[in-house]
């Protein structure tokens, strides 16, 4: 199988948006994706590692079968549930360790540092357990949902994709529902990010990538439509950030808007970010290819490849740089701009150094082990 470059640059740059995002009073984090689309890089990360299952799954599948597949994807499962706790567990402490040496920081809720301290064992059992998903590092549990859902789905995605297309999209369109009977500590009940809304951008992705080749000859035809529509819902789903930034002045025009979307709910994963996600899928998929393999094969863009090829190290490490920076931003108080972007700047070059560091020496003798 070829590496797409474009999509480790893109898994890259979610990863980076991500961690700029968790720190509230960053600079970069005006200038990521939720300021001008209706999606962000939470979006991006699930769509993307759908695509990336459906790839793989492929590959593995016809060269040595259906069985090794699973086998493969189950131990996958594993390792994002075991980079969920590890990354809880090491996000906790830090929390701790900046509270004692009076580095507030917000990025986090800080009663994990407070659990971590006077039960680990049981802290790591709730989230084990999925019973608490700590923020951020949330989307993970999510992860290991929808990969163990794979197993079964994409086997009989392979065997009947319409089947499992109407199926994704009943359970989307119950999914609040669905969701709050699962019992956890949120007194709503259910997972933050809503497996049963979610499952349907994963799958969507997975689909992309088992049926690429077929995906793009039938709708090869119809490209030019394609991309005006693609293009449409993307500035709709703009729009709607953008009057929602204005605020007050753009009341009547938001309310016009709200007209044609009804609301917006980012963690049961409402129509009008899927639209937008997968619009967006489109026109880089389409007339954007030829200028997004350009930009991964930069400078900047290959730092970003590499962050997206570091996995779940480069997850966990962005996780807890999220935190540090965050603190760091916050103490002193009231920091100018150009400090806080020198705080933003150290975290994506120590995120890259990171998972440069990790491609070069732990990810080979993990290939090995295994």
């Amino acid at each position: 199988m070829n590496r797409l470059i474009a999509l480790d640059m893109l898994r890259g740059y979610a990863l980076v948006s991500i961690m700029v995002n968790h720190m509230p009073i960053s600079v970069m984090r005006g200038w990521t994706l939720p300021n001008f689309s209706i999606f962000d890089a939470s979006e991006l990360f699930v769509l993307l590692s759908g695509f990336l299952v459906g790839l793989v799954w492929r590959s593995v599948e016809a060269r040595d079968g259906r069985r090794t597949a699973q086998r493969r994807f189950a131990r996958r499962a594993y390792e994002v549930w075991r980079a969920m706790l590890i990354g809880a567990l090491l996000m906790a402490l830090l929390s701790a360790a900046l509270l004692a040496l009076d580095r507030p920081h917000t990025a986090i809720w800080n009663q994990y540092a407070v659990w971590v301290l006077e039960n680990p064992l049981g802290y790591l059992g709730t989230v084990a357990t999925f019973w608490v998903q700590p923020n951020i590092i949330d989307v993970l549990a999510l992860y290991v949902i929808l990969m163990v859902a794979a197993l079964a789905v994409v086997p009989l995605m392979v065997r009947w994709p319409w089947l499992v297309a109407v199926g994704s999209v009943l359970l989307w369109w119950h999914a609040p529902a669905l969701n709050a009977m699962i019992p956890n500590h949120r007194t709503q009940g259910g997972f933050l990010f809503n497996p049963f809304g979610w499952q349907m951008l994963f799958f969507t992705g997975v689909a992309m990538g088992l049926f690429r080749q077929r995906i793009m000859a039938a709708l090869w035809p119809w490209r030019h439509l394609l991309t005006v529509l693609a293009l449409g819902m993307f500035a709709f789903g703009s729009a709607i950030v953008i009057g929602a930034r204005i605020g007050e002045p753009a009341l009547a025009f938001r309310e016009a808007l709200k007209l044609v979307y009804g609301s917006i709910d980012k963690w049961s994963l409402d129509g009008t970010r899927y639209l937008a996600i997968v619009a967006a899928a489109w026109l880089v998929a389409a007339p954007l290819a030829r200028p997004m393999a350009w930009l991964a094969a930069t400078r900047p863009g290959v730092a970003l490849q590499q962050i997206g090829k570091g996995g779940l190290f480069a997850f966990v490490a962005c996780v807890l740089l999220s935190v540090l920076g965050d603190a760091f931003q916050m103490t002193p108080a009231e920091q100018p701009m150009g400090r806080r972007l020198l705080v933003d700047l150290w975290a994506c070059l120590a995120l890259w150094w990171v998972s440069a560091l990790w491609l070069d020496k732990g990810a080979p003798r993990l290939r090995a082990r295994n």
